[in-house]
Parts: C-alpha cells; structure tokens; sequence
C-alpha cells in the first residue's frame, strides 16, 4: 500500500515543521461485546476454530480523531497516518475535506496548514487478529470478547488518526464507549466513574436484548509518542494494590498498581507475587534515578494472543498472557517474568520520560531497559544470580544476531518502518545492554548513575540522539565516551578472546597474552562482501583455576586488565603453576567470544561439571556453544559435554539453555549419520536423570520436558502414553494441562497418537490455549493431508490470529518430518513475494522465517535460496533481510556437520 511504510527522511521532513500539541480520541467499542461466529474446534477437519466473527459488525469499531497542532510554515501540506477500511469525514481547521480525495487507505493528505491547526478524522476502522493495533479475542471459554492496543513501532494508525513517529510527542485524551460490565483502562487516570448510556428505546424487532454500555473518560495524558498510547478493555480479572514513597521534599507519592487478567484465567494469576516485584523495581529506581515516576499510576495487563512479550506503556503495561502460568513451571520461568517486569518498568524513565528521536536510536530505550532490568532483578528481588541468566541466556540471542550477514551496529541505520520492525533483535536489546555493563566498567557505576539522572532531568518529556547521551556521561565521568562509542556503539561484530599460556620446564607460567580477533562484517548494508572486523577495548578479568582435592575446579588467581589490539599481556598471572583451566572474561564483564588454549579446553571435557561457581560454569556452557555453533568443537562433543555434566548444574535456568542448546546441536549441527544414535543416547541420559530427579522439583519437570523432546525408543515412548493414561506414575510428577500436551506431542510426531487422541485431550482443556496445543499438534501429525491442512491455513488464507499462526507452523515444520515437509521448499520461495505484500509484517515475519525449509538437504536449500536473492534483488529489503538471515543460519549448520562428519570418521584413541 503506498505510504504505509514511512521513511525517516519523510519523518523528519514533518517534524520540521510541525508541533503537535494534543490528540482527542474517542473509541466506540460497543460492537465488540458480540462474540458472534465463535466456532467449535473442527476436529474433524483438522483445521484451528476460528475466534472471531468476520462480520463488520464485530470486526470493525468506530474511530473519531481530534488533533491540534502547529505549523512553522503556513501554507505547507502534511499529512496523518492511517491505516482504516473507511473514512467518513475530515474536517481541516473548519473545512471538510473529500475522504475520496485525500484517504489513500495509509495516509490522510492535510494541504494548505495554516500556523494553528485543528484536525478531525471519523474513521471506520478494524480489530486485529494478529497483535498489532486493536486486537480482539473471544475466550472459548465464556465467550467474553477481550481486547488490547500493541502499537510498536507503528500501528496506532491502525487505532486512531495521528503522526505516526516517535519525535512528534503530544498530550493525548481517550474517550471510549464499551460494556458497562467491562473493564477499560488506558495510560491515563480515569476521569471519575464510568458514564452509563441510555439503551436503544426501540431496539429491532427480534433482536436480543442490547448490551448495556458505558462512556469511559480518561485524563490527558503528559506528552508521549503514539506507540506508547494504550486501551486495553474487556471484563478483565483485576487485582488492586498500591506502592507509596515519601519523596525528598517530604510529600508521598501514592501509585495505584493493578494486574489484570482474563476471567477464566483468575484462579491462576498470582497478583501478589507480581506486585511484590514491581514495588521492588519502583524503589531501585527511585534509589539510582532521582525521578519520580512521572506516570500516576502502575496497571500491569496479561493479555491474550500477545505477538511480543510485553511492551511499555506508562502507566498501562501489557504482558503476554503466558506468564500468568497456569500449569507447574520451573523458577527459571518465574524469574524470566520478574526481568520482563523489571525491563518494561525502567522504559518508564528510558523510552516513556526521554524517548529516541527516531528508530536509529531504539537502543536508547531497549539496550538500557535490557541493563537496569537485569541489575534492579539482581540486586532487588529475590533472584540473586540474575547476571548468570544475562549471561547465558540474553547474550546467546546477542552473539547468534550479530553474526549474522545482516548484523548491524547497535546504533543502526534505519531507514524506513520495515527497518525499525526488524531492529527489535539481540543486537538491540542483549548485546547493547551487555556493552553498557562495560561502559559501567569503563566510567565507574557512580558516573553512569547520575549521567542518567541528568538526562532524564534535561530531556524529561522529549525525544534525544546519542549524542545527547555521550554529552552527559562525559560530563559526570570525565571519560572520553565518544571513542568509546565509535568502539562500541557504532561498529557491528563479535570479538573472540583466546589466551596464550607459555609455561617452562617446571610447569611455571612464564607468560599469558590474550590474543583478539575480530569476525568479518559486511562491507555495507545488503552485501555479501566482507571486511575485517573491529578489535575493541575490552575490561576483563581472566581466572586461573585448578582442581582441588575434592575433585572441584575453583579460581585461584584473578587479574583484571585492559585487552586493547590483537594481543595484550597479562602480567600478574605470570608465575604461578600452570592452572588447569583459564578462563578469559571471568565474571562477565564485556561483550566477546570466549576461547581455550589446548589444556583448558581439556579439563573442560572432563571436568566442565566440576566448576564450583556458578557464573564460571555457566560461561564455561556458553563457550563451549559458540564453539560449536563456529564449528571449532565438534557437536558429537558437545552433546557429551551435555551427557555428562547436565545433571550436575544446578541452575534450573542454565540446565534448560542446555536442553535447547542440546536439541539445536542434535538436529541442526550433528552429521547425519550421527543423528540417531546420539538421540538415543540424549534420551537415556533425559530417562536417567528423570529418574534421579528428587519428586516435585524444577529438575524433575525440566528433564520430563526433554524426555519428551527427544524420546526415541520403545520404553521412552511406553513411558509417555503411561503417564497420559494413568498406567504409569513418577513421584512428585503432577500431570498438568501443558505437561499433558508436552507429552502427546512427541507421540503424535510419532505417529503414535492421533486426532482422536488430539480431540480428546482438547476436551479436557478447552481453552485458548488448549486449542492452541491441538492445531499445533494437528498440524504435527506425520501425513501428507495433516501436512497439507496445515500450509493451507496459514498459507492460503488469513484467518487466523497470531497465535494460532505460529502453532500451526511449530506444528508442520518438525526435524523428523523432513520427507513430508519437502515438496514445500519450492512452494515456500514462489509464495515469499505475496505473503510480504498481502499480509501484516508480523504475520509475514512469523512465515518467512518458520516456513523456511531448513530440514531439507543444505547444499540444496543454500542453492535455492542463492537462486532467490539473485532473482529478486528489489524485493523488500526487510524480506531480504529475513531470508539472508535463514539461509546464513543454515550455511553455519552445513559448516557445523561437515566439521561433526569428519569428527565422527577420525580414528579413535
């Protein structure tokens, strides 16, 4: 559609001349409360129910949109973005305007501005079934509808007439009509009781009785951008708490805080333990930023169908509904959504109070939330080792994205919306926060503490660049922070750290140089062509450790030093017994690639498990991946790594990276003619340790997951179609409605199980989410018609919502149904141009990349693919980026079995 995808240069052309002061926006919802056409699961066709009318009636709701604004040249057209099936009128400073004339379908034309403007825009616009703009979901299991505004970057236009770019903050006003029985909130305060409306004096003959409606009336907002305005309204669950603080001056400041959830899902949302970590962050945050939250009130919506994880508007954040956890999940579960609270609350201050000026900057708020997140969950809430999940789990996502062919520095060059909508990746959230660790490293935590409460205090309620960061930090620290952000900031790629151990006769250290190396970038946007990477400043500690007699490995020997260049000595370890293990970047402190010299690298194989610090062990673990991810290790001896020392890690959050590292290593890395053996071996270790496992712990559930996963043989898979139907028990194991799920799916990719079995185990969850489980297990049968359904649902038709979407592609695109899966490869690359023109982006991003025929032969699909990008060198550069981005992935799998293959043919002893 032209000018739905707005360009940067077009974005600064508007916010040069214009000032928008104020958005009035009222919602009639009141159609929404209909649950018309919510269907039956269609068990017998194997096809996902639908959960939402397509009826204009339901499908659609009324928008009407009041915008005040100046303009520096009078006489100058603009224009508002739009994204509507119809406009009804608009009237620009008193004259209307022809909506046939100047609504293209993404924009609507605004000529001839005069100094003081006034808009006003009735709109006809429609509810989502894929997260982006106004979603709406019909609970199957009351037929209650639910909805939810997700507008990042760009899809507010999907909700209300506005200038769609973060830089043109206004104050905004909501008005919606909806349900008196529901619940509606926005970012702002209620302006007192909700209005009851008059019903319909003469309803149609026939017609069931009206819904009673209300007008709910919201104060106005302080200046904001668009996509961080909110409604969320429907019959929620709600739970009310309060945080209160005295201030310095010596008044209390008095927050409302409120979880919400869907009615059915009430009995599972445990709002005290999620009000208890969000008064934790709001007192770390008022300790270290010295801002009060400028926001009145706290309300936090668990929202269903969520195509993100949550996302931060004040005073209204929004969460996906899967951490209202309604089945047993491990602690690691439980931490990962007190980070995910945390990180949404610092983009009060990063991202809501100071915002980026536009998308180049999106690390301004997302590589910062990522940091305080993780510091306000070690530091403040009960999850002490909250650096070793950053290290292990954040920075993996961080080095798989930025080696990529399409890595990018972490202050980017984004030229268009598409751009902005890829950018939300590992380079912008995990790697940028783990940078900023080492520039609190490199200007002391102090100098960064108050560098930030300056800038909120100098940019409160407006919209900066990095230079306006750099300003500040070299202001409080007294550092030259602009070299460090060339260093940093402004370059793409990873660095490896490998250490140079030289010792004498005696086996006494005589030198130790850690030797950095650089991996090649691209030489520019969209090339294949590479150039030599960057050597950075990196703040490390290196640890020598030994075996003691207790058979453990701990550190001996800490030093601290600057690793500048290629190679850089490390003095003060000089000396000492050559230690068993050397461990570079002890404790975590910059952003890099970890190797081992020779000796290290062997007590690792034996000896991995006997690390005493956690931390250590879980550097250790990630090593040894990005080893075998470059192909430098082997993936037979990373799975006997995992073999041996799995069941002996003691951080449930670690042990499940293991797991999923594992099945990653087995299916995509191993040689092929290791495949099944090394399965086998997998799932007598997952058996083992299951039954070791001590009855009712996070170990128990996490090794019965994995047996699930990788189960291969006759007793493995007795086990499961026991547990399921009751012949068989593990003690402490309580058989939930996921974990029933987690156990039929393998049985049903195994032909084992099938839709009798599948409908009936919908029965017993008839729920979102249940259905969710049965299209993707449908989806997971091993037969050519299950596998054909199920391209036709999400291939051939637009019907279902996100959610279901990404179930029934988890579902079809399974490693052990590589035969029934081929005939789609070509199918995939014919249809790539028409799924990116015909639907949403997110909806296209979640196809283009699960679709990818990733399990057919490498060489083959590399080929294709090749042939793809050769073919269509002006398709959309953000498609472009996806499929690079998958055929790069699979070329490093190609590389990684071709190094396992000649492992596995190398003699042995």
């Amino acid at each position: 559609m032209p000018g739905k995808n707005l360009t940067r240069e077009e974005a600064q052309t508007r916010a040069d001349i214009l000032d928008v002061e104020s958005y009035e926006v009222s919602l009639d919802l009141s159609p929404a409360a209909d649950a018309g056409g919510l269907a039956a699961p269609d068990g017998a066709t194997g096809g996902p129910a639908a959960e939402a009318s397509t009826d204009p009636a339901v499908g659609t709701f009324r928008s009407t949109t009041t915008v005040r604004f100046s303009c520096a040249t009078p006489g100058a057209d603009t224009f508002l973005d739009l994204l509507a099936p119809e406009v009804h009128a608009v009237t620009l400073n008193g004259r209307p305007l022809d909506p046939a004339e100047v609504f293209d379908g993404a924009r609507v034309a605004l000529p001839n501005l005069s100094e003081s403007n006034e808009v006003t825009v009735d709109a006809t616009c429609a509810y989502s079934r894929t997260g982006e703009g106004l979603h709406r979901f019909v609970d199957p299991v009351d037929g209650e509808a639910y909805l939810y505004t997700q507008y990042e970057p760009a899809d507010a236009r999907r909700v209300f007439a506005n200038f769609e770019q973060p830089d043109l903050k206004a104050s905004f006003t909501f008005t919606v009509t909806a349900p008196a029985h529901w619940t509606v909130i926005s970012g702002a305060p209620a302006a007192g009781a909700p209005e009851p409306l008059p019903a319909d004096p003469s309803p149609a003959a026939g017609a069931r009785p009206p819904v009673p409606l209300a007008r709910w009336r919201f104060e106005a907002t302080p200046r904001i951008s668009t996509y961080i305005t909110a409604i969320v309204a429907g019959p929620y669950h709600v739970v009310r708490d309060e945080w209160r603080r005295t201030l310095p001056d010596g008044s209390e400041l008095v927050v409302p805080l409120s979880a919400l959830c869907r009615r059915s899902l009430a009995e599972h949302l445990d709002a005290d333990a999620i009000h208890t970590v969000t008064k934790q962050g709001l007192d770390f945050f008022h300790d270290h930023f010295d801002f009060p939250y400028p926001f009145g009130k706290y309300d936090q919506a668990f929202v269903p169908e969520y195509n993100i994880g949550a996302m931060e508007n004040p005073g209204c954040v929004t969460f996906r509904e899967e951490y209202v956890f309604r089945s047993k999940v491990t602690d690691a579960s439980y931490e990962a959504r007190a980070n995910v609270i945390l990180h949404e609350m610092a983009h009060m201050w990063f991202g809501d109070l100071v915002t980026m000026r536009w998308w180049d900057d999106l690390w301004l708020k997302e590589s910062f939330a990522d940091y305080m997140g993780a510091l306000a969950l070690s530091e403040a809430t009960r999850w002490k080792n909250g650096w070793i999940t950053f290290a292990n789990r954040r920075k993996a996502w961080a080095y798989r994205q930025d080696q990529l062919p399409t890595t990018h520095p972490v202050t980017a060059d984004i030229r268009d919306l598409e751009d902005a909508k890829l950018n939300f990746d590992g380079i912008t959230y995990a790697k940028g926060a783990s940078v900023l660790k080492q520039l609190v490293a490199y200007v002391g935590r102090d100098a960064f503490m108050e560098g930030a409460r300056r800038y909120f205090k100098a940019h409160a309620y407006a919209n900066t660049t990095l230079q306006d960061l750099l300003d500040v930090l070299a202001q409080t620290s007294g550092r030259d922070v602009r070299a460090w952000s060339r260093a940093w900031l402004e370059t793409a790629g990873v660095n490896a750290l490998t250490p140079r151990v030289t010792t004498n006769g005696d086996g006494v250290v005589t030198d130790v140089t850690i030797l950095q190396e650089a991996d090649p970038v691209p030489a520019e946007r969209g090339s294949d062509r590479t150039v030599p990477g960057t050597l950075r400043p990196h703040r490390v500690a290196v640890g020598a450790y030994r075996r003691q007699a207790d058979g453990s490995l701990v550190r001996e020997r800490r030093a601290e030093v600057d690793v500048t260049g290629p190679a850089t000595r490390v003095p003060e370890l000089a000396g000492m017994p050559a230690p068993d293990l050397l461990l570079v970047n002890d404790e975590d402190l910059t952003y890099c690639k970890v190797r081992f010299d020779e000796p290290s690298l062997a007590t690792l194989r034996g000896h991995l498990g006997d690390l005493a610090d956690p931390m250590a062990r879980a550097l250790a673990w990630s090593a040894v991946w990005n080893m075998t991810r470059d192909a430098l290790m082997p993936a037979g001896d990373y799975l006997e790594l995992v073999r041996a020392f799995a069941g002996r890690e003691t951080g449930i959050g670690v042990l499940q990276s293991l797991h999923d590292q594992a099945r990653t290593a087995l299916h995509h890395y191993a040689a092929p003619a290791r495949r099944e053996g090394a399965a086998r071996e997998l799932a007598g270790v997952a058996l083992h340790e299951l039954r070791l496992a001590a009855p009712g712990g996070d170990p128990q559930l996490a090794w019965t997951r994995f047996l699930a996963a990788v189960a291969r043989d006759e007793e493995q898979f007795r086990l499961l179609e026991g547990l399921l139907r009751g012949t068989a028990r593990i003690d402490g194991l309580r058989l939930d409605r996921d974990l029933r799920w987690t156990l039929l799916e393998p049985l049903v990719a195994a032909g084992r199980a099938g839709e009798a079995e599948i409908d009936a185990e919908l029965r017993r969850d008839a729920t979102a989410s249940g259905r969710r489980h049965h299209a993707h297990c449908m989806a997971a049968r091993p037969t050519a018609e299950a596998k054909a359904r199920a391209w036709a649902s999400v291939m051939e038709s637009d019907e279902l919502p996100n959610a279901m979407v990404e179930a029934v592609i988890d579902g079809f695109n399974r490693p052990e149904h590589r035969a029934l899966t081929a005939p789609y490869a070509e199918r995939y690359f014919a249809a790539l141009e028409e799924v990116w023109r015909g639907r949403t982006i997110e909806i296209a991003m979640r196809i283009v990349r699960g679709l990818y025929p990733v399990w057919q032969d490498g060489q083959e699909t590399l080929e294709r693919t090749d042939a793809w990008l050769a073919a269509h060198p002006d398709a959309a550069p953000a498609l472009r980026r996806l499929v690079w981005e998958a055929r790069d992935d699979l070329a490093r799998a190609v590389r990684a079995r071709e190094c396992d293959a000649v492992a596995l043919s190398a003699p042995r002893g």
